[in-house]
C-alpha cells in the first residue's frame, strides 16, 4: 500500500490514510487501497476499527481537486460511484468503525467520517462541505448522510454556504460525539474501541446492522429487523455465558472474555 497503513492492536484495527503532503486528500489510488485494506481485515479477530489520517493537520482534506478538475460528466459520475462504493462499504462493514478526526475533514473527508459509526475529533478539527464553492455538489454521500446526522436544515445550511465549522460547533450540532486535545485523540479512540471489543461480538455486529437497516425502513419494518437480529443472538455461546454470569449470585468467577466470532 502506498497511501493506506493498517495496524493491528489486539482486537482493534487501525487504518491510517497516509498522504500527508496532500493533507491526506482522496484520489483514486487511496480509494482503491482503502477497499483492499478492508479486504484484509480479519473479522475472526478484529472487533472494532479506527480510521484516522496521518499527521496532526489533516484527517482527510477532501477529494483530490487536481484529479477531479478535468473530469467529464461521465467520469465525474464514475468517480462519485467509486467513492460511494468504498464509503458504503465502511458504513455497512460488519464491525463498528470509529473516525478519529485529527484536523481538516473537508468534502470527502467529512463524508468518509460520516460513513463511520462514531466520530470523535481533536480540538483543531475543521469540518465542511465546500463543494458549491467549487462548482459541484458533494459526491461521496454528503447530501445524504449529513442530513441524516444533523438534520436537513443544518445540512442544507452547511452545504449551501460551503462554510467550514470548528470542533465545538461540530459537537453542538451532533456531527461528532466528543472533542479531545490533539495529543489525547488516538488514546481516546483506542479506549473506546477496546470497550466495544470487550462486548459480545455477535451482539455488537447485530446492533450495528439493526440500527443501520432500521434507519432505512419504516418503524413497523424496523422493529421486525430488530426482532430477527435479537433472536439471532440466542443459542450463541456469548448469550449463554453472558446471561449465566449475570444470574450467578455468587460471582465467584472472574468474567471471561467473550468468544471470537
Amino acid at each position: 500500500m502506498e497511501f493506506v497503513l493498517y495496524e493491528v492492536k489486539g482486537q482493534i484495527g487501525i487504518i491510517t490514510i497516509s498522504r500527508e503532503k496532500a493533507l491526506n486528500a482522496l484520489n483514486s489510488t487511496v480509494l482503491e487501497e482503502l477497499d483492499k485494506t478492508l479486504d484484509n481485515v480479519d473479522l475472526q479477530e478484529i472487533r472494532c476499527l479506527i480510521l484516522t489520517g496521518a499527521g496532526q493537520k489533516s484527517f482527510v482534506a477532501g477529494a483530490d481537486i487536481g484529479e477531479m478538475s478535468t473530469l467529464t460528466k461521465a467520469e465525474g459520475e464514475a468517480f462519485g460511484k467509486k467513492g460511494n462504493d468504498v464509503f458504503r462499504r465502511i458504513e455497512t462493514f460488519p464491525i463498528p468503525v470509529i473516525a478519529a478526526v485529527n484536523g481538516f475533514a473537508l468534502g470527502g473527508g467529512c463524508e468518509i467520517s460520516m460513513s463511520c459509526d462514531i466520530r470523535i475529533c481533536s480540538e483543531n478539527a475543521v469540518f465542511g462541505q465546500p463543494e458549491t464553492g467549487l462548482g459541484i455538489t458533494p459526491g461521496f454521500g454528503g447530501t445524504q448522510r449529513l442530513a441524516r446526522i444533523v438534520g436537513p436544515g443544518m445540512a442544507k445550511q452547511m452545504i449551501y454556504t460551503a462554510r467550514n465549522i470548528k470542533a465545538d460547533e461540530a459537537l453542538r450540532i451532533g456531527l461528532v460525539n466528543a472533542v479531545y486535545p490533539q495529543e489525547e485523540l488516538m488514546a481516546a479512540a483506542e479506549k473506546m474501541a477496546a470497550v466495544i471489543a470487550k462486548n459480545a461480538p455477535i451482539a455488537v455486529r447485530n446492533c450495528k446492522k439493526a440500527i443501520n437497516d432500521g434507519l432505512e425502513a419504516g418503524m413497523d419494518e424496523a422493529l421486525v429487523i430488530e426482532e430477527k437480529l435479537f433472536g439471532d443472538c440466542f443459542e450463541t455461546e456469548d448469550q449463554k455465558y453472558g446471561m449465566a454470569f449475570f444470574l450467578d449470585k455468587n460471582k465467584e468467577k472472574v468474567k471471561e472474555p467473550f468468544k471470537n466470532v
